[in-house]
C-alpha cells in the first residue's frame, strides 16, 4: 500500500517488471526478414577498401561482395541491395557505365545471383548518379540543369540492364518525375514482369547523405535540391506516393528514415503495399560515432533506431547493419 495516496487499480509498470514480461508484451518486434542489406562494389581493386565515414563498411570487391550475400542469406536478412563504383576513368557524362552488360554493377548482380539464387533478394540502385562524372542523378542540358525527360530514357535502358543482369527488384532513386511509369514499361516490356520495382517515393535531400559521397565515389559538386524533396515539406510526400502508386510501384519508400519518422507514418497509413524505409549512411555514422567515443550504448542504441523505424510502419528496413543485426536477433 501506497503512502502517496490512492492509485487505480491498474499500474502500467506491472507490465514492465522483467525482460521476459516485456518481451511478452512487446508491440513491435524485429525480425531478420525485415531487413535490407545495402553493398557497395567497387571495380578495379583486389581488396575490400574502407569506407573512413562509415566504419565497419567496405567497398567490396566482386570475391567479398559474395561473401557478404551468403552471409546475409545465412543470418536470414531479406535482401542485398547493390550499389556499383566503377573506375573514374569509365564515368562519362551520360552514366554509360551504368548500362554496359559489363559495368560493375551488372557484373556484381550477375556474381550474386549465381552465389545465392534465389535465397536472398538481389536488389540494384537504379540511378545514374554513381556513373556519371558531373554526379548528378541524370544527364544535363544545355545549361547545365537535370533533364528529368533524357533521364528518363536512360532510366528504362538501366533497368532492363539490370533485369537481365538477374535482379529480383529494381529501385529507381533518382526522384525524376516519371520515373516508376517508366522503368515499369520497359520492364513489362522485356516480358519481365515478374522484377518489382522499389520507388523512391519520398527521397529528401538530405545532410545526411554525406558518408555515402565517400561510398560511392561521388563526383557532385553542388547539390540535389531540385529534384529531390525539401526537408521543410510532408504534402509533397503523400503527391509523390500518390503518382508512384499508380504507375505501378510494389514497394514505396521514405529515405532517410530516422529524421523523417512522421513521414514514414504517415505514409504507412496512406496505402496498402509494402513500406520500405532507408537507414542512411549519416544515420549509421552518427552512432558508430558516438559509440566509439564512449557516449552510448552501440548496441542498444542499434536496435532503438530500427525499432523506431520499424514501429513508425516500415515492413522493410535498409540498414547497413543488416547482418549483424540479423546474427543478434536469430530467427525465431
Amino acid at each position: 500500500m501506497t503512502t502517496y495516496g490512492h492509485f487505480p487499480r491498474t499500474r502500467p509498470r506491472r507490465l514492465r517488471s522483467t525482460p521476459a514480461m516485456r518481451r511478452m508484451v512487446a508491440e513491435t518486434r524485429l525480425h531478420p526478414a525485415d531487413l535490407v542489406l545495402p553493398a557497395f562494389v567497387r571495380e578495379g581493386v583486389s581488396e575490400p577498401v574502407p569506407i573512413t565515414a562509415m566504419p565497419g563498411v567496405v567497398q567490396h570487391t566482386r570475391d567479398s561482395l559474395r561473401k557478404a550475400a551468403v552471409e546475409a542469406a545465412e543470418a536470414g536478412v531479406s535482401g542485398i541491395m547493390l550499389f556499383g563504383v566503377p573506375e573514374e576513368a569509365k564515368k562519362d557524362a551520360t552514366g554509360s557505365a551504368g548500362t554496359d552488360p559489363d559495368g560493375i554493377l551488372q557484373v556484381a548482380l550477375r556474381d550474386v545471383r549465381a552465389e545465392v539464387g534465389d535465397d536472398l533478394l538481389v536488389m540494384s540502385d537504379l540511378c545514374l548518379d554513381e556513373f556519371t562524372d558531373h554526379g548528378h542523378c541524370g544527364v544535363l542540358d544545355a545549361a547545365g540543369r537535370v533533364d528529368n525527360d533524357a533521364t528518363l530514357h536512360r532510366y528504362a535502358e538501366m533497368a532492363r540492364t539490370q533485369a537481365e543482369a538477374g535482379a529480383h527488384v529494381v529501385g529507381p532513386s533518382g526522384m525524376m518525375d516519371g520515373q516508376i511509369g517508366v522503368v515499369r514499361d520497359a520492364l513489362d516490356g522485356i516480358g519481365r514482369e515478374d522484377v518489382a520495382v522499389l520507388a523512391y517515393t519520398a527521397k529528401y535531400a538530405s545532410a545526411f547523405y554525406g558518408p555515402f559521397r565517400e561510398a560511392v565515389g561521388s563526383s557532385l559538386t553542388g547539390d540535389r535540391k531540385t529534384y529531390q524533396q525539401d526537408a521543410a515539406n510532408t504534402r509533397e510526400s503523400l503527391r509523390e506516393l500518390a503518382l508512384d502508386l499508380a504507375e505501378g510501384a510494389d514497394i514505396v519508400m521514405v529515405k532517410p528514415a530516422g529524421p523523417y519518422l512522421d513521414i514514414l507514418a504517415r505514409v504507412a497509413d496512406a496505402v496498402d503495399v509494402p513500406v520500405a524505409a532507408y537507414q542512411i549512411s549519416g544515420e549509421y555514422a552518427m552512432i558508430e560515432a558516438a559509440a566509439e567515443k564512449g557516449w552510448i550504448d552501440r548496441d542498444q542504441a542499434i536496435l532503438e533506431s530500427l525499432t523506431g523505424i520499424k514501429r513508425a510502419g516500415a515492413r522493410v528496413i535498409l540498414t547497413y547493419w543488416a547482418t549483424e543485426t540479423a546474427r543478434a536477433l536469430g530467427r525465431d
